[in-house]
């Protein structure tokens, strides 16, 4: 299986888990000299509900979450939610946030007759079967991007509930007794920056408490 990485653009928007992004770009030389042509996915490696994987680094030991992908006349275009219970795709997420992870990659297979090399050296590539997108560090391709990375924002109590136990993998009890406890200061703070601190606080505080189980 081969590889092509992407630099991405983080932009906080709504959902924790949530991003969305082109994982390759078509008809662009990246700095491998490799090059995607217009529909060149011809086959995909689907999970049984019809998604790709998502992994961290390209490791098979880690995925990460599922993608909804398709091809348009800029490239392949996923749509992507982690498991957010998972502790790695909680800190590629976290990374993705700060920025200091800014890579997408896709791995694939090059199928018969599906590439050919140009007088300058280029590689087209006509025919490939994608078998995961991949969250990485270094990217290579200036155009392929993540285009939005969504965060948490709740606005019921239920929600914050859920959130607790999606995304810090907490028991519903537990989950249930933070938000009883964190909601009136969640909904006091002016905006997402103050809600991630509030959730954050109230975290450390009821963490350090015993919780029933």
């Amino acid at each position: 299986m081969k590889t092509l990485e992407f630099p991405m653009q983080v932009k906080a928007l709504k959902d924790a888990g949530h991003f969305e992004g082109y994982a390759s770009v078509f008809d662009n030389v990246d700095e491998g000299m490799d090059v995607m042509e217009k529909g060149a996915f011809k086959e995909f490696a689907h999970t049984r509900d019809g998604k790709v994987l998502v992994l961290y680094q390209h490791s098979m030991r880690d995925p990460i979450g599922k993608a909804d992908v398709s091809q348009d006349d800029k490239g392949l275009h996923f749509d992507a939610q982690l498991v957010m219970g998972d502790a790695t795709a909680q800190k590629a997420y976290e990374h993705m946030k700060a920025g200091t992870i800014d890579g997408m990659s896709i791995g694939f297979d090059i199928l018969p007759g599906g590439a050919e090399f140009t007088n300058a050296g280029v590689r087209r590539i006509s025919a490939a079967k994608l078998w995961e997108i991949s969250v990485v560090t270094f990217g290579m391709n200036p155009l392929a991007r993540i285009e939005a990375v969504k965060a948490a924002r709740m606005s019921t109590i239920r929600e914050f509930e859920d959130w607790l136990r999606d995304a810090g993998g907490f028991t519903n009890a537990q989950a249930k007794l933070l938000a009883s406890g964190g909601w009136k200061a969640l909904q006091g703070a002016r905006d997402e920056s103050q809600a991630n601190d509030a959730i954050k606080q109230l975290t450390e505080r009821f963490i350090a408490q015993p919780f029933p189980v």
